[in-house]
């Protein structure tokens, strides 16, 4: 576990996993939200940003925290384990409204990019599983085959595998 790829729904947990495993490995974690978005919520352009995905994974050890399914393959191909949440839509559309409260107005996920409501975050959050879910899967099949695939389906489970990360039969595939 020297090149951590985690994915999954928004509001699941990712960022905060991926913050408390890289503490408990001394792994920089890279948040892609925090690259992709410039200020004003403006997305950065494809060809720059499948870019700097290939700069991200050349480094040694990291964690990667994000989706952003047009570059999955990179983060996939060149990741050691791939972290799958795939908790229910109604704990994830939970944890995006929980977020929005606390932070309404203030830059977390990228910097000069206050936390906002969307109705179509939400949206997408419910169909995650429906429609993003399997093209995920279908990446990991394609992309990851090498790597060690871990998914996580409750908080609990997020839990024990940051309390178990330093295992050394967990370290290597």
């Amino acid at each position: 576990m020297e090149r951590i790829a985690v994915i999954g729904c928004s509001g699941n947990g990712k960022s905060t996993f991926a913050t408390r495993l890289g503490d408990r490995l001394d792994i920089p974690v890279i948040h892609l939200d925090a690259r992709y978005w410039q200020p004003g919520w403006v997305q950065m352009p494809r060809p720059q940003w499948r870019e700097l995905q290939y700069e991200l994974v050349a480094g040694d050890r990291w964690i990667i925290d994000g989706n952003y399914g047009a570059t999955l393959d990179i983060r996939l191909a060149a990741a050691d384990t791939v972290v799958l949440f795939d908790l229910p839509a109604r704990v994830c559309l939970l944890g995006v409204v929980r977020r929005w409260a606390r932070n309404r107005g203030v830059a977390v996920q990228a910097p000069g990019c206050p936390e906002r409501w969307s109705w179509e975050l939400l949206r997408w959050v419910w169909r995650w599983r429906r429609d993003s879910r399997p093209r995920a899967l279908d990446a990991i099949g394609s992309h990851a085959q090498h790597a060690r695939v871990v998914v996580v389906s409750t908080r609990a489970d997020a839990d024990a595998l940051i309390a178990r990360s330093t295992d050394p039969a967990l370290r290597t595939k």
